[in-house]
This record gives C-alpha cells, sequence and structure tokens, in this order.
C-alpha cells in the first residue's frame, strides 16, 4: 500500500461516526506528516470525573479514541482533576456545584477501570491536568485570560443564553474552555475528540496554542447518542441509558430495547463491527433480508462482548430469549431483606428503592406510572399502594429487574 492509499484507510476510519473534522485538510497533511516521519499523532481525549460511572454515550469518543490507537498513534487522556473542580458549564442553566478534590479522585479511578475495556491499556498515556495546571501563576493566569474576549465566550450558547434571561455566570466558569485549551497547549495535541457539544472547548484548544505559537490541533467531533427512548441524549438522570458497569444480562435487555431505526447508528457508534460489514447490515434490513430482531439480538451479543468476554453474551442472550420469548424467571434472582424501615409492609416507592430495583423515589415513582412494577403477579398501579413484603415473594420493577424477599425473622 503506497502513502496516498494509507491517508486515504485512515480517514476512512477516522470519520466513520464523525460529525465534524476541524479542518479536515489540515488532518490529512498531518496524517502525511506522522506517516512520512514515523511520529505518531497526540491524540487528546479529556474525561471531567464529576460522576463515577460512564454509559454508552461516554463511550463513543473512546471508541473513536481506540480507531486512532489501532492506527499507530498516541493516545492520550487528560483527566480533569482541576478543570473539574470548577465543572463543565456546556449546556447548564446554571452554575454547577464544584466537587471536593477526594471526590474527583475517587470518581477518576473509576473512570481509569472503565475506560481500558475499550482502549488498549498498554497504548494509553493518562494524565491529570493539574500537573500543568496547578502550577501556573497570577501572571500566568492572566497572559491566558487575555487570550480571549468576553464576546467571544458569551458566543457560546449556554453562557449567551443564561446572560440573556439574566442568569448569573461566574467568572470562574469562563476559565473552563481556557484551562481545556490549555490542556492542549501543555500536551501539544496533534487532535483533540469530543462530542458536538464540545465544539466550542476544543476550538478553544487550537486557538490558544496559536497564542502560544504551536501548529493548532483539530477538532473531531463524535456525535451525542440517543438513549433507550430513541428521543433525548443518553442520560442517567433520564433513565434512558446502558451503563458499562450494569451486568450483562442488563446490558443485554436494554439492548434489545432500543427502536429499531437506531440500531444502525449503535453498531457505527458503540461496537467494533467493520463499517463495510455495517454497510451490508443496513443494505439487509432496507431490504428486509435481515429480521430487526435478529440484528438486535446480535448488536447486544457485541456490546455485552466489549464489556465482558464471549461466553457472558452468549449466556445473556439465552437468558433474554428464556425469559421474554418463552416468558420464564431468570436462573438467578437476587435475595431482598427488607430494612426495619419496610418491615413487613410499606409503601411500594420505598421498597422499589430499599430493594435496590429503583434508585431513588423519583424513578420509582416513574416506574409505577409506566405499570412496570409487580409483586408477585399483581401490577402495582398507583404510587400509594403498600405492600406484603411476605418470604419468597418476587418483586419486578420493568423488564431486567427481580429480587426476591428472604425474610430472616
Amino acid at each position: 500500500m503506497n502513502l496516498s492509499q494509507e491517508i486515504a484507510r485512515q480517514l476512512e476510519i477516522i470519520r466513520r461516526g464523525t460529525v465534524e473534522i476541524v479542518p479536515e485538510n489540515e488532518l490529512e497533511a498531518k496524517i502525511r506528516k506522522s506517516l512520512t516521519s514515523g511520529v505518531p499523532l497526540k491524540v487528546k481525549l479529556g474525561l471531567d470525573p464529576t460522576a463515577p460511572d460512564i454509559h454508552l454515550g461516554h463511550t463513543v469518543p473512546l471508541q473513536k479514541m481506540r480507531q486512532f490507537q489501532d492506527l499507530g498513534h498516541e493516545a492520550i487522556i487528560v483527566i480533569g482533576d482541576f478543570t473539574g473542580r470548577i465543572g463543565d458549564p456546556t449546556g447548564k442553566s446554571e452554575t454547577r456545584k464544584q466537587l471536593t478534590e477526594e471526590q474527583i479522585l475517587a470518581n477518576a479511578q473509576t473512570y481509569k477501570e472503565q475506560i481500558f475495556k475499550i482502549l488498549d491499556q498498554d497504548k494509553t498515556q493518562i494524565t491529570f491536568n493539574s500537573h500543568w495546571l496547578a502550577p501556573l501563576n497570577f501572571a500566568d493566569l492572566i497572559k491566558l485570560a487575555a487570550t480571549v474576549t468576553v464576546a467571544r465566550m458569551l458566543e457560546r450558547d449556554d453562557f449567551s443564553k443564561r446572560y440573556k434571561e439574566g442568569q448569573p455566570i461566574s467568572i470562574h466558569e469562563f476559565f473552563y474552555p481556557l484551562m481545556q485549551g490549555y490542556d492542549s497547549v501543555a500536551l501539544k495535541a496533534d487532535v483533540e475528540l469530543g462530542g458536538t457539544d464540545q465544539k466550542f472547548n476544543l476550538l478553544m484548544g487550537r486557538t490558544l496554542q496559536k497564542e502560544y505559537g504551536q501548529e493548532p490541533q483539530i477538532a473531531l467531533m463524535t456525535p451525542i447518542l440517543e438513549g433507550l427512548d430513541g428521543v433525548h441524549k443518553m442520560s442517567k438522570s433520564l433513565g434512558n441509558y446502558i451503563g458499562v458497569y450494569e451486568s450483562p444480562r442488563e446490558i443485554f435487555g436494554k439492548t434489545m430495547s432500543i427502536p429499531d431505526e437506531l440500531m444502525v447508528r449503535y453498531f457505527e457508534l458503540v461496537t467494533k463491527v467493520p463499517l463495510e460489514e455495517i454497510k451490508t447490515i443496513e443494505q439487509g434490513l432496507a431490504n428486509g433480508d435481515v429480521h430487526p430482531r435478529d440484528l438486535k439480538m446480535r448488536l447486544g451479543r457485541e456490546i455485552v462482548h466489549i464489556y465482558y468476554d464471549l461466553a457472558q453474551a452468549e449466556a445473556a442472550q439465552a437468558e433474554f430469549i428464556r425469559m421474554f420469548q418463552n416468558k420464564e424467571l431468570p436462573d438467578e434472582i437476587p435475595h431482598y431483606i427488607p430494612s426495619n424501615e419496610c418491615g413487613h409492609r410499606a409503601n411500594i416507592l420505598i421498597v422499589l428503592v430499599d430493594a435496590g430495583l429503583a434508585s431513588g423515589k423519583n424513578e420509582a415513582r416513574r416506574l409505577v406510572e409506566q405499570g412496570a412494577v409487580k409483586a408477585g403477579e399483581h401490577k402495582v398501579m398507583s404510587i400509594d399502594e403498600d405492600i406484603e413484603l411476605s418470604d419468597g415473594l418476587i418483586l419486578r420493577a420493568g423488564k431486567r429487574k427481580f429480587a426476591q424477599v428472604k425474610r430472616i425473622d
């Protein structure tokens, strides 16, 4: 394969599942320079550790990072332990609460455990941006702040909207994109990855690199993954997410609930299935050669296999078929020992939270109102209903969560 063919091959892989590359002609030039010099591109992805767990939506840029790794480039994960003290204001209607250093470090450790289910650990550099941001003195900060005008900052949709609505914007929030951009200066990044909602922050890296006399990075934006409802951005708060830390059964079952029209998008963005094969899958769906249910089962296996082994992926599929096609219960149902608060009889919302079937009363309320809760064969239809917690009672929330009451009194 000659140089031009290899450049074209790399660009085709990099374009997969990409919304925008700014600017693409410079990326081509960087790849050419990398191949002729033998020096890999430095590809940066920043992670803001303000929550302990990641879901499939977070993995979209991680999958892109893995593609760069497989092409021989250098992957640099920046844990935003310093920027995390501010919290990314992107898309926020109010100033975010600042986390403690202990919370950030705990979340960062969890992130590190989860991202290596996708990235090649031996080829990944993990660094913390406190290494170069903490030593900056006040003179350094003035120099950094002088590179960007207030008018430029107010071009951001979230800042602009809050300003027009009279919502407060703290000065320290303006420093978030500046610090993220300075990360690129410190690392001399060639490419930075991020979702489309990160465009302003990614372009800030280009701006600052120019100010500091560096060749500007390429800003590569990946799409925002829709959640299980097929409408809204995947979000834990909306309950439409698939967590990478969830059990194989849960991941597989949730995958089976995504809308058919999202299957190809999920194959492209969160699996390792080759692009040519995805094109064949899309064509098979369009002409009716492939049954959507069978394809969705394969999607479930592919996703589970990324985070677990093949045997667990196949077992998750077998259990799904047994539970939902044959209407049987799962092989293993977790035991639930009611707390003193619940005793022998309690309100259904309290029971769901106590049994670990809902993360809180809001989710419990939503499950009941959707008609997704059963106590034995009884469907619970009211949030005011009390449940008799007899020994052996099987509680069910949604299609995949079960708990069996185990009395020890």
